[in-house]
């Protein structure tokens, strides 16, 4: 393993590990009252998620094509693939969540929490236990994959 293989390896765990804080720190504050500051805290968390799967996903992207395995392994592998629409699956899921989040900043701007009604409060904490679910089987996809464990002929 290259310095820069390694490196590119330390900074897709980074961002994976900061993508399952943040979706955890976001699952804690809807659990809680909706305040002017957990609005705004639910608004940086979500910000920070976002930019941890950008990283995520480019890091990840460039370890496939130039730094790991290649691309031709990768694609052969049925752990790699499910990861890979797993993930599209999650990013696709958040659109909802940050889309909500972004419409409170101007509830929050003037110092006020969202009036958000309890039924979209718990479709949002169900969205974020899903997409920390998922990300619960990427992980194993990424054992598997790892392993050599699915690799398609």
């Amino acid at each position: 393993m290259t310095a820069m293989s390694a490196l590119f390896a330390f900074l897709h765990h980074l961002a994976a590990f900061a993508l399952v804080a943040a979706l955890a720190i976001e699952l804690v504050l809807l659990g809680e009252a909706l305040t002017v500051d957990n609005a705004r805290k639910l608004i940086r968390v979500d910000g920070a998620y976002g930019i941890a799967a950008g990283v995520l996903l480019v890091v990840g992207l460039l370890r496939v094509f130039y730094f790991e395995k290649g691309a031709a392994y990768y694609f052969h592998s049925g752990p790699f693939l499910l990861k890979l629409a797993l993930f599209i699956a999650v990013g696709l899921a958040s659109i909802y969540p940050t889309v909500t989040f972004l419409s409170w900043r101007s509830a929050v701007r003037n110092g006020q929490a969202p009036q958000v009604d309890p039924g979209r409060l718990r479709t949002l904490r169900r969205i974020v236990h899903a997409e920390l679910a998922a990300v619960a089987v990427i992980l194993l996809c990424a054992a598997l994959m790892a392993r050599g464990i699915g690799q398609i002929a």
